[in-house]
């Protein structure tokens, strides 16, 4: 059984090619986040949604024509890794580029579910090649996350969305965090994410001079990818402390949401988080933030909002901060 389809996009060939392999391009229309190794033998791994991520090899490489790589699930004894491979061809089309997606080796039942999942995201790379903006992926809510790496990388995804918007013009803005500039607020965050990613043994490197997306970025997926490998067990050398790896776990998803709220406050967007995944953070946070971190000076005193204000507003008054409208 085989999945296969094709779109006609309108651009040319290089850049449809661009698009289906450029890891900043890439998580416009497709994965939360990605490794690329684009050669003959390379790997990748791409987060494909909270929770959801998928492997394989790339085994042909002709730029502006053709891209074949194995694929699998990560943990999936149905679809493991290298158990199915996945053909992408680009042909000239009078007004752009077709690009023909076809996936074999799966069976019925297989075929069917993935089938679903492609004609979502070629959508959404039809769309983004012919707007060029990108849009939030519904799946990529988090209604009821099952652990903290599933609820970290669906605020990644809405943090991500956040920090694609952001404009050399907006990194003097004030943020919510009194203390910081959207510039230095960028600072901290990567600074906060490359520690943990260090301290977990992950390849880090921090480039300032990047645009705010895909510095964060970057930095965000090693890190996630190394803490998945780790799990919640032991402790985590941070370099200045070692800290339980389930404590790490709840700072990690504070940074990646309360930031994420940050940065869309101080440049005038909007911040979609489902209100369970909101609850379920603001669960961690209660057993994170304590009376040492607020006199430390790390967190302000909790404000006082509405007992029926929404859950992501109840969140960011426990952390010191006054929701918009509060």
């Amino acid at each position: 059984m085989s999945f296969e389809r094709t779109v006609l996009l309108p651009v040319d060939a290089d850049t449809a090619f661009d698009l289906v392999t450029n890891p900043e391009r890439l998580r416009r229309w497709q994965t939360v986040a990605n490794r690329v190794d684009l050669r003959m033998g390379g790997s990748f791994r791409f987060t494909m949604g909270p929770g959801h991520q998928a492997t394989g090899t790339f085994t042909e490489i002709e730029p502006g024509k053709r891209l074949v790589f194995t694929w699998g699930w990560e943990g999936s004894d149905a679809v493991p890794p290298g158990d199915s491979t996945v053909f992408i061809t680009l042909e000239p089309w009078e007004n752009g580029t077709a690009v023909t997606l076809r996936h074999e080796g799966l069976n019925a039942e297989q075929s069917s579910g993935h089938a679903e999942g492609w004609n979502h995201f070629l959508d959404r790379l039809t769309s983004f090649a012919q707007s060029g903006e990108a849009v939030i992926d519904e799946w990529n809510a988090v209604p009821e996350p099952q652990d903290p790496f599933i609820s970290a990388e669906g605020s990644l995804a809405a943090l991500q969305f956040a920090l694609n918007s952001i404009s050399e013009a907006d990194l003097g803005n004030p943020t919510p965090c009194a203390e910081f500039s959207v510039s230095q607020l960028l600072d901290h965050l990567a600074g906060s994410i490359s520690s943990i990613g260090k301290g977990l043994g992950a390849a880090i490197s921090d480039d300032p001079a990047l645009a705010a997306e895909v510095r964060i970025a970057n930095l965000a997926q090693p890190t996630l990818e190394a803490f998945a490998a780790h799990g919640l067990e032991g402790e985590i050398d941070l370099g200045f402390t070692a800290m339980p790896a389930k404590v790490v776990a709840s700072i990690l998803n504070l940074e990646l949401m309360v930031h994420g709220w940050d940065f869309a406050q101080a440049t005038g967007q909007g911040f979609e988080i489902h209100p369970g995944h909101a609850e379920y953070v603001l669960g961690l946070a209660r057993k994170t933030i304590g009376p040492e971190q607020r006199a430390s000076g790390s967190f302000a005193e909790e404000a006082v909002i509405a007992e029926s204000a929404s859950s992501l507003d109840r969140l960011i008054a426990f952390t010191g901060r006054v929701p918009a409208g509060a």
